[in-house]
């Protein structure tokens, strides 16, 4: 991932250094906002999550707006898909009729990986990076084809439609043969497409673990309890212990940096997402329930007593192990906390909807491809948008300034 911003956090004074995120942890903070309206039913931050959604999702209803598209990857782009996936899922009140609809937006952003799924090597997969000026072109990595496979499962699942499922069986299965998926469930980085991913990148992050874990469980829950969707998410819930330390008990860390203190921007918010996801596993696999929340109770609780830093006392820290604050702030690790917590409100809230069960967010199985609306998912080819919105970025940065300085309501409430 990259194309990380600068932000201040409040109480900073000129001439500090700033804390940096990339722009996806803007898409991925809305996300979180989402799910903190719905188990809290506090609307303050509904507004401005709209605006922000709409203003990224650019001209082209894509999550391909103009100040990113050429630097953009297809995991960045998932990210913000999420977001509007997870607006569809939970009724988060509508755009006005005349701007994308929630489910509209995660359409077009499968439609178009879908277009970009690459035979020529490894035997399909996305690449990393959209475009071929980008570093990262030729790696085919875990998250982005994840990310497409999360998308496509809960698409299945709102819509019903067979052609998302049948994506997602296509992709799972492409990710364990190519070998991103070690026959114990464990999930590796990716692989260089030049080699044709012979030579895998065997460090395990937090986050490959959880989008494919709820991807699973939408699948199981779509398919009305199939044995084998059943199978996989246990074993993919078994193999991501990994990420739970023994001492403290059950409490998450990220196993492949924080020992050796070396986790980078984007990295310190990964937690956050095998967080949420697994606690949304719980309402599509409700078996997987005594076991997730187990390990969310244990690692919410270690991760409060770390936010007693920075000025005003409620910065939080990266190691949740250290049952401290350990010095580190920034964006990752107020959204990890933030996640975290609210996780465990869980069962105070009704499962995501579908469009058979009240879901209200309208959706274009064409969206993304330039054609009319028709009963089967499109593709498109991927153009470039000219011009630049600067302003979009101000606002993304406003929005997360605000909430890394505001986290605290989750420690103290």
């Amino acid at each position: 991932m990259m194309n990380y911003y600068t932000g201040m956090n409040p109480g900073d004074v000129p001439g500090n250094l700033p804390t940096p995120y990339y722009w996806w942890e803007a898409g991925a903070m809305f996300g979180a906002l989402i799910d903190y309206w719905f188990y809290t039913g506090d609307s303050t931050w509904n507004d401005i999550t709209t605006q922000g959604l709409l203003w990224q999702a650019s001209p082209t209803s894509d999550f391909m707006p103009a100040n990113q598209t050429k630097t953009e990857g297809n995991d960045d782009q998932a990210f913000w898909a999420f977001a509007a996936m997870s607006a569809a899922e939970r009724n988060f009140p509508n755009p006005p009729k005349d701007k994308p609809q929630w489910l509209e937006l995660a359409q077009a952003v499968f439609n178009e990986q879908a277009s970009r799924w690459d035979t020529q090597t490894c035997g399909g997969g996305l690449r990393w990076q959209i475009f071929t000026w980008n570093n990262g072109y030729n790696y085919k990595n875990t998250i982005s084809n994840g990310c497409f496979f999360n998308i496509a499962a809960r698409l299945a699942k709102y819509t019903n439609n067979q052609t998302y499922a049948d994506w997602a069986e296509k992709i799972w299965d492409w990710t364990v043969d190519v070998g991103f998926m070690s026959p114990t469930y464990e999930f590796w980085d990716g692989a260089d497409d030049t080699k044709n991913c012979t030579q895998f990148n065997q460090i395990q992050w937090t986050y490959n673990a959880g989008v494919y874990l709820l991807g699973a469980a939408n699948m199981f829950n779509h398919t009305n309890g199939d044995p084998k969707w059943q199978d996989r998410t246990q074993k993919i819930l078994d193999a991501a212990g990994v990420f739970f330390s023994d001492n403290p008990k059950d409490v998450m860390y990220e196993r492949a940096c924080e020992p050796i203190n070396t986790c980078q921007v984007d990295q310190r918010s990964f937690k956050a997402y095998l967080s949420r996801w697994m606690a949304a596993t719980t309402q599509m696999a409700p078996f997987t329930y005594n076991a997730v929340i187990t390990k969310l109770r244990a690692s919410a609780a270690a991760a409060a007593k770390t936010c007693t830093g920075g000025p005003k006392g409620t910065s939080c820290g990266l190691k949740w192990t250290d049952q401290k604050w350990d010095g580190s702030q920034g964006v990752g690790e107020q959204m990890s906390v933030l996640e975290v917590l609210q996780s465990n409100l869980i069962t105070n809230v009704a499962p995501p909807v579908t469009n058979s069960s009240g879901g209200t967010s309208k959706g274009d199985n064409s969206a993304g491809t330039g054609q009319s609306s028709d009963d089967t998912p499109g593709v498109l080819t991927d153009t470039i948008t000219t011009g630049d919105r600067a302003g979009a970025g101000i606002l993304t940065g406003l929005l997360l300034i605000t909430v890394v300085g505001s986290t605290g309501w989750a420690i103290f409430d």
